[in-house]
């Protein structure tokens, strides 16, 4: 079994990997075709509690990659997946999906009095602070912005629970614990119509 530090070190290594194993979008954009059935055509999910995958940063997509394949971050579905991945296949995804146009909002904002307070809710955790000001992610922090409302209020409960956690997943979780069920549901609603 790996320990933190080996994932952490594995993950390094893939992630600054050299000019001489740049990603390969084309390469990366054929393995993609393992994660069409959940995460949609073009890294757009149209399932329930599936993240969407468009537009993610590179990094982020190559760490949660690693997370799942070391077993630090969990999911029966992914498993298998991942367990095929070598290290080359990870940093192709990874520049595949950063580069596709991100998803917008499925439909038009149906309730912006919660939207404000999911906006207020931002602005007072400073949600902007590692997600950016427009919320599409940086290096290894998600993109928020028009992802899965459903998605969102599941991540933000996992991490609220302590469910999802290590890693890079701790700083969330350390955000996550003090939301009130209120701020939850208006931050999900409010990132998932940007």
């Amino acid at each position: 079994m790996r320990t933190a530090f080996a994932t952490a070190l594995s993950a390094a290594m893939i992630i600054s990997g050299s000019s001489a194993l740049a990603a390969d979008i084309a390469v990366g954009k054929e393995k993609a075709e393992l994660c069409v059935g959940c995460h949609g055509d073009n890294g757009i999910s149209q399932m329930e509690n599936i993240p969407s995958l468009a537009a993610q940063p590179d990094q982020l997509i190559q760490w949660q990659l690693v997370f799942f394949r070391a077993g630090t971050r969990k999911n029966e579905q992914m498993q298998p997946i991942v367990e095929q991945l070598n290290n080359e296949d990870i940093r192709n995804l990874g520049a595949y999906f950063a580069q596709l146009t991100p998803p917008k909002a499925s439909k038009p904002d149906d309730n912006p009095d919660l939207s404000n307070k999911g906006a207020q809710a931002a602005a007072g955790r400073r949600c902007a602070s590692c997600h950016t000001d427009s919320y599409a992610g940086t290096k290894a922090v998600a993109r928020v912005a028009g992802q899965r409302e459903e998605y969102l209020l599941k991540a933000l409960h996992d991490y609220k629970s302590g469910v999802r956690s290590g890693g890079g997943m701790a700083a969330m979780a350390e955000v996550a614990y003090p939301l009130s069920e209120e701020e939850i549901e208006a931050l999900a609603h409010y990132l998932a119509h940007l």
